[in-house]
Parts: C-alpha cells; structure tokens; sequence
C-alpha cells in the first residue's frame, strides 16, 4: 500500500475548512483540470457519514469512474472516505483537521493500493504517486484558497 501525507496550514477556522473539504461543489472546482463531475450519489452540497459519491473523472486522456462513501465522520476533526467501486485495487483517504494558533492545520493521509500486482507497483512509483500528490496539493490549494478569502460564502451558504 502507497501512503502520501500531505499538511496545509489554512489561516481559517478549523469549521470553515472541514465544511469546505466536505462540499462536492468545492470538489468539482478542485478538480476541473480533470474535467470531474459527481455522476451518482450526492451530487452536491455538503456530503455526511454513509453517503456516497461517484466521480467520473479524465486522467491520462482516459474516463475513469470512482465511487467513494464516507465511513467514518467527525465533525471538525476528521472524516474518512473510501473507494467502493474504481480502478484503485483500494483507496482510503482520511481528512483530519486540528486547530492552531493561526487557524487549521489540514492533513491529507491518502493510501492506494493499484491494480495489477508488480505492473501497478512499478506504475506507482514512477507516475502515480506524483501525480496523486500533484492532485491533492491543488485542491489543498483551492480549499486555501475559498477558506482564507469571502470565497468561501458561495459554496457554504
């Protein structure tokens, strides 16, 4: 299993920064590079413990589906999604939040596991893994981004 930890220090209420990383709408804004839109499950809004989404997604010039349900939530703390259906053999990414002097400190802890045994491994470790820590680090960018700034209305309120 592949592990990637990602910080982001956010100069916001720890709130306003778990809301903001619940909302498929921020997602779909997140993502757009990828052109990825929420096809199945919530769709948009604030997504909660036991509900699920499923993203079709273009990366590498493909399509790829991936759905993902919420199993563990606790709100500001953390929330945990997992893939139930997708290309990744596994995927779980816990999202935790803690507050600090200047705001939130949001950590990404996100394991994937590819399909096709030492194909996959040797895929990980020469494209995969950068480009999934590539990913998160734009929409930690994003997150920053509406969290920091009156941006952050649009999509909570």
């Amino acid at each position: 299993m592949n592990k990637i930890i990602i910080e982001t220090e956010i100069n916001a209420p720890v709130e306003r920064c778990f809301d903001l990383s619940i909302s498929i709408d921020l997602h779909k804004i997140s993502a757009s590079k990828s052109k990825e839109q929420a096809i199945a499950g919530k769709i948009t809004g604030l997504i909660k413990l036991g509900e699920y989404v499923t993203w079709k997604a273009k990366h590498f010039g493909l399509w790829f589906k991936m759905t993902v349900e919420i199993v563990e939530f606790k709100r500001p703390n953390y929330f945990i999604d997992e893939m139930t259906h997708g290309i990744f053999k596994s995927m779980k990414h816990k999202h935790e939040f803690s507050r600090t002097e200047y705001g939130t400190l949001m950590t990404d802890i996100f394991e994937f596991t590819s399909p096709f045994g030492f194909i996959g491994k040797i895929v990980d470790k020469i494209i995969l893994r950068a480009y999934l820590t590539h990913f998160l680090e734009q929409r930690n960018q994003v997150i920053k981004d509406f969290a920091e700034s009156d941006k952050w209305k649009a999509i909570l309120n």
